[in-house]
């Protein structure tokens, strides 16, 4: 790989060698916009997008001691750090508190007049939202990567044009190129994003008070979150979904528990329902259903996914190739159509998940120094919802089992029989473990880990380590589980199966 040179002789074409593909490479100045020069930089490496992907590739090339560059159009962090992940869970934990609270006297601690300050909860949001940003900004400039604040468009042969907010432009070469420019919420017909009364996730996390009654639209992982998140700040909260059930390709033992319970704690989730529009009305806000029902509301929001960016990519210049939904297409190793150009995080159709970004970064960054890389079993990778109660899964659903032909044994705990569950007053629950079955008919390899209730999001590493390795239900059985915690029900789940029950049979 070359060296980093800070300018680069007019018009000299090297050629490089990467992972066994000879690229033409031009690293000439000679570029010009509107009769200036253009300046220009070479790196072993030019990043475009700092979310979490293209800054986990960046963080990890520092370490290797490559020169890194950086583009990012707002601020290193991404959406995840901004505008999704980290404020969401906040504001989610500071429901779930003020929840919780409200109900402390079952255990005997008498509070009077329980209110939301909704400005200070913002407030810290926001703190930790700044605290992690000026982290991350230090960590990366430790490692020596140099940032580019604008909109970067890869051009062609390994070069990305950065456009700058003051009009100015620059031209980066790299070694590698990767891209990982992330997405944007989607919306659907007559639900256009207007951030007064139609909002996105973005908007929803910057409101300045908590709505009296809402629609969530879309009842995937966002969409049950926010249902969760605004029940428990004290909305009424509808929320419509158009597939039969919520979390649609979830286990569904699990969707089913999560409707119960939303159900329980008030909140109005109804599936496989067509939506006409909304019309604005004296008080508020009307959403019409095709059966003719409507709900009155004061705000409306979209969660019915995420589209990558991809607007800038050109195929005809790039040899980027879109899929038909405009998801860049990739090998297992995170390679694009286009040499030299690698793609990884949002813009790839693969789980829009921050941590699949970190782990897709750390394979695409191997394959670029020629690395034995493992690729990533998609099927296998962990998933949580922080709704409440809590969803986390890792493997096959018994429906997906069972449709690939796999015979199975499944075992399901609730967590009504568990100790701390009671303790902490949260018996909401249920810990599924898939198995295959062997030929002697008694449960082998676990191949999916299923739950819901309490904290299960910090419990699943258990559940993900054992699909992930292969491991059987003798394997686990044999491991000792502390007592009383909340994780002990995975443990039970798989004594269970493996005949060795204490507590359930």
């Amino acid at each position: 790989m070359l060296e980093r040179a800070p300018k680069l002789i007019q018009a000299i074409n090297f050629v490089v060698r990467i992972n066994s593909r000879d690229i033409n490479f031009h690293t000439g100045g000679g570029r010009t916009q509107e009769g200036s020069r253009l300046d220009q930089s070479s790196f072993d490496i030019v990043i475009v997008g700092g979310g979490p992907a293209g800054y986990a590739l960046a963080l990890a090339a520092g370490l290797k001691g490559k020169s890194v560059a950086l583009v990012e159009k707002d601020k290193v962090g991404g959406t995840c750090l901004h505008r999704g992940c980290i404020p969401a869970k906040e504001l989610l934990e500071a429901s779930h508190l003020f929840k919780s609270t409200k109900n402390a006297g079952e255990f005997g601690v008498n509070i009077e007049n329980v209110s939301l300050d909704f400005s200070r909860t913002q407030n810290r949001k926001q703190d930790i939202v700044d605290q992690l940003f000026k982290g991350l900004s230090g960590l990366l400039k430790s490692r020596k990567v140099e940032m580019f604040n604008g909109v970067g468009s890869l051009i062609q042969n390994r070069e990305v044009l950065v456009n700058k907010s003051d009009g100015s432009s620059v031209s980066l070469l790299g070694n590698a190129v990767v891209l990982a420019m992330g997405s944007v919420p989607k919306s659907i017909p007559g639900f256009d994003i207007d951030g007064v009364n139609v909002l996105s996730s973005d908007e929803v996390l910057n409101l300045e008070t908590v709505p009296k009654k809402v629609v969530v639209i879309g009842g995937g992982a966002i969409g049950c979150e926010f249902a969760s998140m605004f029940n428990d700040f004290g909305s009424t909260v509808v929320l419509l979904e158009v597939a039969p059930t919520l979390l649609p390709g979830c286990d569904g033992d699990v969707s089913n528990y999560l409707s119960r319970s939303f159900k329980k704690q008030g909140i109005d989730a109804r599936t496989g329902v067509k939506i006409v529009g909304y019309s604005k009305t004296e008080s508020g806000l009307r959403v019409t259903l095709e059966s003719g029902e409507y709900f009155d509301v004061d705000k409306i929001v979209v969660s019915v996914g995420r589209k990558p960016v991809t607007e800038t990519l050109d195929p005809s210049s790039t040899g980027i190739i879109l899929d038909s939904k405009g998801y860049v297409v990739v090998d297992e190793y995170m390679r694009t159509s286009a040499a030299g150009v690698w793609a990884i995080g949002d813009i790839v159709n693969t789980p829009q998940l921050a941590h699949i970004g970190f782990a897709e970064a750390l394979v695409a960054l191997g394959d670029i120094l020629g690395e034995k890389v493992m690729p990533i079993d998609y099927s296998k990778v962990p998933w949580c919802i922080y709704s409440h109660p809590e969803v986390a899964f890792s493997g096959l659903s018994e429906e997906s089992a069972r449709e690939k032909g796999i015979d199975v044994v499944v075992k399901k705990d609730p967590l009504m029989g568990n100790s701390r569950a009671k303790i902490i007053g949260e018996t909401d629950g249920v810990v599924k473990v898939i198995a295959k079955k062997g030929l002697d008919g008694k449960a082998g390899e676990i191949i999916g880990v299923h739950m819901v209730g309490p904290w299960v999001t910090e419990q699943l590493g258990a559940g993900y380590f054992a699909v992930n390795w292969g491991a059987t239900v003798d394997d686990v059985a044999q491991l000792i589980q502390p007592h009383p915690t909340l994780s002990e029900s995975f443990g039970e789940t798989v004594l269970s199966l493996a005949g060795k029950g204490i507590h359930l049979g």
